[in-house]
């Protein structure tokens, strides 16, 4: 079979990506830099810098010293330059976020609105004019929009048409993807909010410079964002990661997805509150209540409460063995535990984890995996839904993608 012919067109492509992402991920540098770190002759470099200053991508901010010869100028990618906007769609709101390209919050919405209890254009329009009010107060000059990334609590499937399916929030087959380019009139990007939430971490939080990790997202569902080889693994039909769906316990507790004994079943927040109120005849957990609050009152219960103590205990454990078959199946240097419900029972629970990890795995690789806590917050999902902008943005050497076809130019258009 032929090998596809490599044109002028693709080596600077692939150059001037190869320039961007280290400025996006390490920058501020200088050409010297970039050439050592690239491999770049500095001929290549010059041209390439040349382009993105001229083309407002690159700036300039300073000079630093060198061994006996003139400062060196260093570059950075311009904060300036454009907006991406991500999307965090979860079980019981959603949050919008806008970012410069210094990944700086620029504008943001909250949205009060349970998708599982609304049909999937009712959220998507919500999510329109959430999109618009969280660039209400971006400069239209000489901001543009890049895109806007969505992160979705189920698969996003991309080979084909791109569909959602999220039985959690009643989706199956939603064209999310088409259906807000339509509306917005930008490039849209969807993937799984565990995914999203892994790559915030991996670019800017406790997974940065590792190349083998997981990133576990804890809240209502349990999720898992691989990385292999500093790559995220999606698997045949996109659906890796789905760890709270990995059985535990055999004929264990009945889970939403329609199994038994997930570890979902046992560590999900709505599981957790559930499997409390059973221990507990005097918990009562009511039909509306705020998981989150809920969640500070188990755990504040538990030094005096011998069933939030034992819940807990029990919390750790599964976690334990399911972060233990993450050692054993995928040996990663690092496992994050994030998510709002990660962050929260983190603290608590974190020694005990290791403890159950370094009994169940493996030894060697047991031995050489650290576990460690989330560092970007609640906003890691749409912060990191707002990396699919950002990654398409540098592979493709910073070229913008062209307009849509078909798209209706919007009050989202401010160049």
């Amino acid at each position: 079979m032929a090998r596809p012919q490599v044109t002028v067109r693709d080596l600077r492509r692939a150059n001037r990506a190869a320039l961007l992402r280290l400025l996006f991920l390490s920058g501020p540098l200088t050409r010297v830099a970039l050439g050592e770190m690239t491999g770049l002759s500095s001929a290549s470099v010059t041209n390439v810098v040349t382009d993105l200053l001229g083309e407002g991508l690159v700036v300039e901010v300073g000079t630093e010293e060198s061994d006996g010869g003139r400062p060196r100028v260093q570059l950075q990618i311009n904060p300036d330059f454009g907006v991406a906007v991500g999307v965090d769609i979860g079980e019981t709101g959603i949050r919008i976020e806008a970012f410069d390209l210094a990944m700086r919050e620029v504008g943001k919405a909250v949205l009060d609105i349970h998708p599982q209890e609304f049909p999937a254009d009712v959220v998507i329009e919500h999510i329109v004019l959430g999109v618009r009010e969280a660039l209400g107060n971006v400069d239209p000059q000489p901001a543009r929009i890049l895109g806007v990334g969505v992160g979705v609590p189920g698969v996003a499937v991309h080979s084909g048409a791109s569909l959602v399916h999220a039985p959690n929030i009643q989706w199956q087959g939603v064209p999310l993807a088409t259906t807000l380019n339509e509306a917005l009139d930008v490039p849209v990007f969807v993937d799984n909010g565990a995914k999203t939430l892994g790559q915030a971490e991996m670019w800017f939080g406790a997974g940065r410079d590792t190349h083998h990790a997981v990133v576990a997202l804890l809240g209502t569902g349990v999720g898992a964002a691989i990385f292999a080889n500093g790559s995220l693994y999606s698997g045949a039909t996109s659906s890796a990661g789905e760890w709270g769906h990995m059985s535990v316990v055999v004929n264990g507790r009945r889970c939403r997805c329609g199994g038994s004994g997930c570890l979902e079943a046992y560590v999900g927040a709505e599981a957790l509150f559930e499997q409390w109120a059973e221990g507990d005849t005097g918990v009562s957990v009511p039909g509306e209540h705020d998981q989150e609050e809920w969640m500070d009152r188990l755990i504040a219960a538990s030094p005096t409460s011998r069933s939030a103590a034992y819940l807990l205990e029990q919390t750790a454990v599964y976690l334990g063995v399911g972060m233990a078959n993450l050692v054993n199946l995928f040996n990663p240097e690092r496992i994050v535990i994030a998510g709002w419900s990660g962050l929260k029972l983190g603290p608590v629970l974190i020694e005990r984890i290791r403890e159950v990890v370094a009994k169940q795995a493996l030894a060697y690789p047991a031995s050489r995996v650290s576990i460690e806590l989330g560092q970007l917050g609640r906003d890691a999902v749409a912060l990191g839904a707002s990396t699919l902008v950002m990654d398409r943005l540098l592979g493709e050497g910073g070229r913008l993608p062209a307009r849509p076809t078909g798209g209706r130019r919007t009050a989202l258009q401010l160049t």
